[in-house]
């Protein structure tokens, strides 16, 4: 009997591209997707630990799912994920009715956990009694994947090696890993001991892989690591690849792929032959997402981020010096024990320095089992991190808002994602237009389509939905929050 799944992904890339790759292999074994989970006879969510809010979500789908548990004894639900390495077992006194847990390190073995928690179920079923049989997966606290296998002999590297794909499927962009795992233990964050320590893919699985999507139609691909220029993989012969020469080979090996992107970066260890690279093969795109958390360099002594503000700002001057053009986005985190005022203002002095594409700012909330947690009180009061919150986001969309206004009349390459519903016909106060006019009526082949350009902004305009998954040139006629609008060039 095929069964049925609904998968639910919570979090980053690198949780996004577990679950694809979890699909292929659960599809070659008989299971099918759903698109709710009433559908379903399995229910699975990869859950996120970064940030508290993501986990308050997993707890309500949790919750929501008691009753149709005991409608359906025989639904199987997994938790997988960093939540499910945090929590551990004590998910089970939560929630009882929970059958699969599934830590990230470890998900090459939810296949043959599935299969077992199905049977368990049934027979529990047939017995009249509750399963008490339950299937686990964890590294456990303490214990983190070796870093010396080798990744031919890793099963875990057989999960990324394992991927498929049809180019019937219509997909036109994807992630490939270069490494899994972290060795940053940055104060605040959960990641090195959810995922384990750093390990690198042999760069020519990397390669075989990116070269396997771009002959299968693929036009973007997106390079992933926890710390992804951090990418520093020995050879047995006693050679070294860096990432400035993973780029360079990569590039090299799919001169038919359009678009090589990579994400996410860390400061510390962003070297001037990685951005070399950047600037020499031109199909890289000239985007660089990279953290800088705060502007106070005691507050970064606090996080553990190994650098200071002025280390911050000169990466960003050089990446600039290279490329004029390059797009720059950067996270932070709001309100960490004991920030003052005047550090909140070294924060807002370093983004208005940088002048990002964008920010993904958070107000810092004690993840378990960080040392932040464990070693500073959380004493900025909530008031206070929701204003400093507001007031860094109001910052920064005055710079997006200008940064995109700038782009009004630009011819630009965009990677057609899909079909939108954005509209640009009322432009906000202060954004601009160049020669708008509200678009004729819509017809099956004139709709508007969405798409990104190399720099990873937003442009909506009008065409044939043929185009998607396409490169498209689109010159840019309005501005309007942080979308660009425009027509086919």
């Amino acid at each position: 009997m095929r069964r049925k799944l609904y998968l639910e992904t919570f979090g980053c890339q690198m949780n996004v591209l577990d679950s694809e790759l979890l699909l292929n292999q659960l599809r070659a074994i008989g299971y099918v997707q759903v698109l709710t989970r009433d559908d379903a006879d399995v229910v699975i969510y990869n859950t996120c630990s970064v940030r508290e809010h993501a986990e308050q979500k997993v707890w309500s789908r949790l919750g929501e799912l008691r009753e149709k548990k005991a409608a359906d004894p025989q639904l199987v639900i997994g938790v997988i994920g960093c939540m499910a390495e945090r929590e551990g077992t004590s998910l089970f006194s939560r929630y009882p009715y929970l059958d699969v847990l599934c830590g990230p390190g470890e998900l090459d073995k939810l296949p043959g956990m599935l299969q077992n928690a199905a049977l368990s179920n049934l027979v529990a079923v047939g017995s009249k009694e509750k399963s008490e049989v339950r299937q686990v997966a964890l590294m456990g606290r303490d214990t983190r994947r070796s870093t010396t296998l080798a990744a031919a002999e890793d099963t875990l590297e057989m999960l990324d090696l394992s991927r498929s794909f049809s180019p019937a499927d219509g997909n036109r962009q994807a992630y490939v890993r270069i490494t899994r795992g972290c060795n940053k233990f940055c104060s605040y964050c959960v990641v090195p001991y959810t995922r384990g320590a750093e390990v690198h893919r042999p760069p020519q699985n990397i390669i075989d892989e990116v070269k396997q999507l771009a002959a299968g139609g693929y036009v973007e691909v997106t390079l992933l690591g926890q710390t992804v220029n951090h990418y520093n993989y020995k050879h047995p012969d006693g050679r070294t690849t860096t990432f400035a020469d993973l780029l360079y080979q990569v590039h090299e090996a799919t001169p038919n792929l359009p678009r090589l992107r990579f994400v996410t970066s860390f400061p510390r260890d962003f070297s001037d032959e990685a951005l070399q690279a950047m600037r020499d093969c031109p199909r890289i795109c000239r985007y660089l997402h990279i953290p800088a958390q705060s502007g106070s360099d005691r507050i970064l002594r606090m996080m553990n981020r190994g650098y200071t503000s002025a280390d911050y700002m000169n990466l960003i001057d050089r990446a600039r010096a290279m490329m004029p053009d390059i797009s720059l986005a950067s996270d932070f985190i709001v309100g960490f024990p004991s920030e003052t005022d005047a550090e909140f203002q070294e924060t807002m002095e370093l983004a208005e320095y940088c002048r990002f594409k964008n920010s993904f700012i958070f107000k810092y909330s004690p993840r378990p089992r960080t040392q932040a947690a464990e070693r500073y009180p959380d004493d900025v009061s909530g008031e206070v991190k929701r204003q400093r919150n507001t007031d860094l986001l109001a910052l920064q969309s005055g710079i997006s808002a200008a940064n995109i206004m700038a782009m009004v009349g630009q011819t630009l390459d965009i990677m057609v994602e899909g079909e939108g519903s954005l509209t640009a016909s009322k432009v906000a106060p202060g954004a601009v237009q160049l020669g708008w006019q509200k678009p004729a009526a819509r017809t099956p082949t004139h709709k508007q389509l969405v798409g990104r350009t190399r720099g990873d902004h937003i442009v909506a305009f009008d065409a044939d939905p043929a185009i998607i998954g396409q490169i498209a040139s689109v010159t840019i006629t309005a501005a309007r929050h942080m979308t660009l609008f425009g027509k086919l060039a």
